[in-house]
């Protein structure tokens, strides 16, 4: 499906930032990477500013991720009944995994520029971040297996969720694997983790 001109410019303009940074990109170079005449003015019919370009897209971003994780736990509770719990852990990572990877540009951005805008840090916290651990709250709370488990599920999703997003980090901004563990060991290390936060069977009188 083709994209309008504002979903360009938004893509284009978010692509760019990632690469070069929010200062160093013109106007100009957001037309021109979105099929506009540079230096026309075609950008401002759409938007105010540059700044308001870079708002939406962070916005948009932090909606679409709102979608994905109502949409991935409605998914991922079709799987209670038959599949079994290591191999329902081991989807939940990787989900986890795919979409801090998604968001490898947004990532980029936020570390680089987002620091002068406290206020579109606050929407990535709050739209992008703490969905995913919350949902992570979520998913184990309605799992058979711990459902009646008396833990701290907040810190815990604190801990687990933040390995995911720390990998993916490490990735983007070391540019090697942390601890140079592969993406199927950091699952499986992920899912054991997980596992072991069951109480285990009382011993046998």
């Amino acid at each position: 499906m083709s994209r309008s001109t504002r979903e360009r410019i938004i893509d284009e303009s978010l692509r760019l930032f990632a690469e070069r940074g929010y200062s160093a990109t013109s106007v100009a170079e957001i037309e021109a990477a979105s099929g506009l005449s540079p230096g026309a003015g075609g950008l401002y019919r759409h938007f105010k500013s540059k700044y308001e370009v870079l708002a939406a897209a962070i916005n948009e971003h932090a909606s679409r991720t709102r979608l994905q994780v109502a949409e991935s736990l409605a998914a991922l509770s079709t799987m209670e009944a038959s599949v079994d719990l290591e191999e329902r852990l081991s989807h939940v990572c990787r989900a986890g995994l795919a979409k801090v990877r998604e968001e490898s540009e947004l990532t980029r951005v936020f570390f680089r520029d987002l620091s002068q805008f406290p206020e579109l840090v606050a929407v990535v916290r709050e739209g992008l971040m703490q969905p995913m651990f919350d949902a992570i709250v979520t998913w184990f709370q309605a799992q058979p297996e711990y459902r009646d488990v008396k833990l701290d599920w907040p810190g815990i999703a604190t801990v687990l969720g933040g390995s995911v997003v720390h990998y993916r980090l490490f990735q983007e901004t070391v540019g090697e694997l942390p601890g140079h563990a592969e993406k199927d060991q950091f699952v499986a290390a992920w899912v054991r983790l997980a596992v072991g936060l069951l109480p285990s069977p009382a011993p046998v009188s």
